[in-house]
């Protein structure tokens, strides 16, 4: 059990029979009345975001997590299929489970793994990918990197607003976090 003031961003607790994670947290004590703690959580089986709020000093069921790295498969209709390197253990998911997580996966990518008593709950790629451009609309003469955007395909399938300069065949840094174009690679 963990009290309210042990609350951080990425704490994952068990509450309802759920497990949910913790994005925000804000300690809050008014003029009036007792201290209380307004959060925002996860809930890590369905994704759905709802905030919540505790009372200062309210006990709460940590949940332990377990992290592995896991190698992506295939996919195979709407499973996505995981394997641990060491154990050559293999896990699926969902594609409702994966949220946004499939716009970024690559065969054999190595990705991160949250477990709970033994059940795979959720991947995280890495923080920056890689992915080539398959379709891109052709860029203006004179165009640079300041003059504006374009909607191009990746390889995932997968489109993103990029710098009229990018073409098709050139690989591009994505940064997974937001789903947004960095640099050329």
């Amino acid at each position: 059990m963990i009290s309210t003031s042990d609350l951080k961003n990425g704490l994952t607790i068990k509450m309802d029979g759920q497990l949910f994670q913790v994005i925000e947290f804000q300690h809050v004590k008014p003029g009036k009345g007792g201290a209380f703690v307004k959060t925002k959580l996860r809930s890590l089986t369905t994704g759905n975001v709802l905030p919540k709020t505790f009372r200062s000093g309210e006990k709460l069921e940590d949940a332990f997590i377990e992290y592995k790295k896991l190698q992506f498969l295939y996919v195979s209709g709407e499973e996505y299929h995981f394997m641990e390197e060491k154990t050559y253990e293999q896990f699926q998911l969902t594609a409702e489970q994966m949220g946004d997580v499939p716009h970024f996966l690559k065969e054999n990518m190595v990705v991160n793994a949250s477990f709970y008593e033994g059940k795979l709950m959720s991947i995280e790629p890495p923080m920056f990918v890689e992915l080539a451009v398959v379709e891109a609309d052709p860029g203006m003469k004179g165009d640079t990197a300041k003059s504006g955007t374009k909607a191009v395909k990746l390889e995932t399938g997968y489109s993103i607003q990029v710098p009229l300069f990018v073409d098709v065949g050139n690989v591009l840094k994505i940064d997974t976090r937001t789903g947004e174009y960095v640099e050329r690679v």
